[in-house]
């Protein structure tokens, strides 16, 4: 049985289909401001000799955006395109998102100081967006008023990270954040966390007797059954925030007592112990990801999307199954990147905190991100100069059928971004 969306099943939709025509691409290597080195592809076209005044920045949390979609049409208008790949890149499980800031951080700063490039923009792409808007609405901060400590108890060191302002924010079907996704998909029926297939029937969007059709005939879920999920819901973040809690604190004891005077002088055996406490990193297993009800019942913030979710037309039976959403996470990547109670990156938080020109492109069909995320984060942010286009027809990664070359969503999403940049940069 093929449980994985067959958006996925001719490669990775993210990717070009063609490469961009007189292009060339220099594989880079970025030092971040914590010693870390990311790689890079930079894009520019042989049409153009002189410097790029405007640079686009495309990143993702773990997705490798070398060949993003958006390349070819940003080549070809003149634009410079530093397509990197964070250091968590395939990682979901260790993926912080105050580390992935400084990766965008050193993505801005290289295009300015290597490159020259006078006008930065920054597209995030789908969970890019929550990150790019992160780094922004940090680095427009005074370094002393910055996030110090990530949720997990890390320092940040954004206050000594150089962090400038990128000129301009993308927002390309961008969901609200990983924490926010998950807070919707997160199953509440889960009764013991050690057990994938423990399930309180009352709570199970996946049971008939609460609404459920067999796929792919839509669901109905009533406003009675869907408050208490939505707070089943919050009240298992909840939990699971206290759990990734717990193992931190365990790790702060144990490095406190490493630390006190005397330490040094005690048996070997005792010191190890404590010391094994120190470097112990627990990594939390979260059971059935795949159960936000919008996935399958289309009454739900109404849209012309298909049924099911992003990675599966079967979310009933892909909730249960090893790929899916935050599946193993260490506890301050749980509560960095995908605790919805505990996350800085927060696409509708962070976007308020902006003011630099702001374009929003919504993808109509998009199983994931719907008319009303779209709508929260054109009302939350602070540019004055915003924009939301809705590509009609449009799936999330704007790609075609399976089987098909051409993608015209891709090109539509593109007539609504290139003109947008030039008029307010070039």
């Amino acid at each position: 049985m093929i449980l994985i969306s067959k958006t996925y099943w001719g490669g990775m939709p993210f990717w070009f289909r063609q490469a961009p025509e007189h292009a060339r691409h220099e594989s880079v290597v970025l030092r971040t401001h914590d010693l870390r080195q990311l790689r890079a592809l930079y894009w520019t076209s042989e049409r153009e000799t002189k410097a790029r005044k405007i640079g686009v920045v495309v990143i993702h949390p773990r997705v490798d955006f070398h060949h993003h979609y958006a390349v070819p049409r940003l080549v070809d208008a003149g634009f410079a395109v530093l397509a990197a790949n964070s250091r968590h890149v395939g990682n979901d499980t260790m993926a912080e998102h105050e580390e992935m800031v400084l990766d965008v951080a050193a993505c801005v700063r290289w295009l300015r100081e290597k490159r020259g490039v006078e006008k930065v923009v920054l597209l995030g792409n789908s969970g890019g967006g929550s990150l790019v808007a992160f780094y922004q609405a940090e680095a427009r901060k005074a370094p002393g008023d910055r996030v110090a400590c990530s949720p997990g108890g890390s320092p940040t060191r954004f206050d000594s990270a150089p962090m400038t302002p990128a000129d301009a924010m993308i927002y390309l079907a961008a969901h609200r954040g990983q924490g926010r996704i998950l807070l919707d998909a997160i199953d509440p029926s889960v009764v013991d966390e050690s057990d994938p297939l423990s399930t309180d029937p009352a709570l199970d969007m996946y049971n008939t007797r609460n609404g459920f059709f067999e796929p792919p005939a839509w669901s109905s879920y009533t406003a009675d059954f869907l408050g208490r999920y939505r707070a089943a819901q919050v009240a298992r973040v909840s939990r699971l925030d206290a759990v990734a809690r717990t193992h931190l604190a365990r790790h702060v004891e144990a490095t406190e007592e490493s630390e006190l005077q005397g330490f040094a002088a005690r048996p070997f055996e005792e010191r190890q112990a404590v010391l094994k406490r120190c470097a112990c990193e627990t990594v939390m297993v979260v059971h059935r990801t795949m159960a936000d009800p919008a996935c399958v019942d289309r009454g739900l913030d109404p849209s012309p999307r298909d049924y099911g979710s992003l990675l599966s037309e079967r979310p009933d039976l892909m909730n249960v199954a090893a790929l899916g959403l935050a599946r193993t996470v260490t506890p301050r990547a749980w509560l960095s990147t995908w605790s919805g109670l505990s996350s800085n990156a927060d696409l509708v938080a962070n976007v308020a905190k902006i003011a630099e020109p702001t374009l929003i492109v919504h993808a109509e069909r998009d199983r994931e991100i719907r008319p009303t995320d779209a709508a929260l984060v054109l009302e939350a942010c602070a540019s004055r100069d915003k924009k939301l286009v809705t590509v009609e027809g449009a799936r999330h990664y704007f790609e075609p059928d399976p089987g098909e070359r051409e993608a015209p969503h891709v090109e539509r999403a593109m007539e609504a971004i290139v003109p947008w940049i030039q008029e307010r940069l070039a």
